[in-house]
């Protein structure tokens, strides 16, 4: 009779551990290969749930914080990093495999099930306008990395384990079966989190359901194909310790909402009017009542303040308008604000607006607010608007199309933004433009941002297009629009800057056949060109498709 816990003869196969000694296989209530299909099963779901935590981290660190490219950078490298020392942690728990798997999935449910609501909870009570706690999203946002890198991290050496203890195969084989189903459901999960998760569910909720899945699939799969292999006291702790991780997953699911506007209001005050979730963006309106200004926010990021948006939109709008404007584009400016200070000038025969968001153009056409505020310039008949990719839409527009071209985008230092600041951008701007045509690009404020803002001049002249620069204060430095959340990067910007541009080097002026705008003069536009002309910076190279300098 041969003893399960003596040594291996010479010439063995190498010991794969767990409690039962190398050799003995596990005690499993169904045949060996449908407990094979089954723990390759859980693999698959586990792959799934662990690559949704990791995109819902991108995700709403890059709306959160701004600059996607740098977040999903740190996310990615910290998690790949954790998931490493994860591996290495686990080798201590290869004879418990079934029970550490076990807990391991039920901690993987809860810390990533919860990492968004708690990431969007700091956000908004602590490090979103500033302060003491100004970089807690950003410390929270690698705690969790790291958390959720090395418990996934730990799955595979547990699962290696647990496979093994169904069936014993060659090692090549039963890793390559592992690791198919583990990138099959990496692939599931991947395609879920954008296309069914995020648009029908919504980060947070997205993120909990995930977590419950998560809690499910690893306690059916221990505590059903590998209950024999646990002490009763084991089975009742991780019974117990995923019922809690269940419960405190569906309450968060249940208070989803009621949590969503309590952050909501936290962040943007108890007046919230509007908050929708459009295919592109959140899109937030406030005020408007009670005699408070409405603002208006995009992904939580003030882009309209009513009582200063004038003097960023007619700064915008008037100085291109001197000359030819029969035909004007406006990129961007779906609140129909640059839009109305087109239709202010006469002889506008047509203004094409190419809007990426929909939601917003349509909000901007009903909400009773923003109408009133862009003096329902939806609802003139010059004005077509497109909606889709600027970049894209103005490839397949035919040569010297437009007088004018009126660029009200995002800042260049917003990571989505930087493609419509490109070299090649401004090249299919200059195909569009008739000979005498001019355009008028926002480049955010050259003041607290020179080098972005020069940058963006550099680039125009590469394409053809030398420019006039000039600025705006804004009325309230602390509340002027741009890519920062955090109230010191509002605080720095103190105003916005603009660049003029055409074939030809213009100057900017005023049409004196126009009516005349009501925060800005002849005078005012030539110290504005006088002051930021204080700040260039000389020499800078211009920003490509794959370079970008901003």
């Amino acid at each position: 009779m041969i003893d399960p816990h003596a040594p291996a003869p010479p010439g063995s196969p190498p010991s794969w551990g767990g409690p039962r000694g190398p050799e003995t296989p596990a005690r499993l209530p169904v045949r060996p290969a449908v407990g094979r299909f089954l723990v390759l099963a859980g693999v698959f779901v586990c792959a799934a749930c662990g690559l949704v935590y990791e995109l819902e981290l991108v995700a709403l660190a890059s709306y959160l914080i701004g600059d996607s490219v740098t977040q999903a950078s740190v996310v990615l490298s910290v998690m790949v990093f954790a998931m490493g020392l994860g591996s290495l942690a686990a080798k201590r728990l290869r004879g418990l495999a079934a029970a550490g798997f076990g807990a391991l999935e039920a901690a993987l449910a809860l810390v990533g099930g919860s990492s968004a609501m708690l990431l969007y909870a700091v956000f908004a009570w602590t490090g979103g306008w500033g302060g003491l706690w100004a970089d807690g999203p950003r410390i929270l946002l690698v705690a969790f990395s790291l958390a959720i890198g090395v418990l996934i991290g730990a799955e595979v050496p547990l699962l290696m384990e647990l496979i093994q203890r169904v069936r014993r195969q060659d090692p090549g084989g039963a890793v390559a079966d592992l690791f198919a189903a583990d990138y099959v459901g990496a692939l599931v999960g991947g395609l879920a989190f954008p296309f069914v998760l995020l648009p029908f569910l919504g980060q947070l909720t997205g993120a909990l359901l995930t977590g419950t899945v998560n809690a499910l699939v690893g306690a059916a799969l221990v505590l059903g194909l590998f209950r024999r292999d646990l002490t009763r006291r084991a089975r009742w702790l991780l019974l117990t310790a995923n019922a809690v991780v269940l419960a405190l997953l569906a309450t968060a699911t249940v208070l989803a909402d009621d949590f969503e506007r309590a952050a909501r209001h936290a962040m943007y005050g108890q007046d919230v009017r509007v908050a929708v979730r459009t295919d592109v963006q959140e899109v937030v309106v406030t005020g408007d009542a009670d005699g408070r200004p409405l603002h208006l926010y995009l992904d939580g990021r003030l882009r309209v303040r009513a009582d200063d948006e004038r003097r960023f939109h007619e700064a915008l709008v008037h100085p291109a308008m001197s000359g030819p404007h029969a035909r004007v584009l406006v990129l961007g400016g779906g609140d129909g604000l640059a839009v109305r200070e087109v239709l202010r000038h006469p002889g506008v025969r047509r203004v094409d607006v190419v809007e990426a968001d929909p939601g917003l153009a349509r909000l901007a056409r009903q909400d009773p607010g923003l109408s009133a505020l862009n003096e329902h310039a939806y609802g003139d008949a010059r004005v077509r608007l497109v909606t889709g990719d600027a970049f894209h839409r103005l490839r397949s527009t035919p040569s010297a199309a437009y007088d004018v071209v009126i660029s009200d985008l995002p800042d260049p230092g917003a990571t989505a933004s930087t493609k419509l600041y490109s070299l090649e951008f401004y090249g299919l701007l200059r195909r569009v433009l008739a000979p005498d045509g001019r355009l008028a690009v926002h480049a955010g404020p050259d003041a607290a941002r020179p080098r972005a803002f020069w940058t963006v001049d550099a680039t125009l002249r590469a394409a053809g297009l030398p420019a006039a620069a000039y600025r705006v204060g804004a009325r309230d430095p602390g509340a002027a629009p741009g890519p920062d959340r955090a109230a010191a990067g509002l605080r720095a910007s103190r105003g916005w800057g603009f660049l003029l541009a055409a074939r030809t080097a213009p100057a900017p002026r005023l049409d004196p056949a126009a009516p005349r705008p009501r925060t800005l003069t002849p005078g005012s536009l030539a110290r504005a060109a006088r002051d930021a002309a204080r700040t260039r910076i000389p020499g800078l190279p211009p920003s490509t498709l794959v370079h970008p300098r901003y």
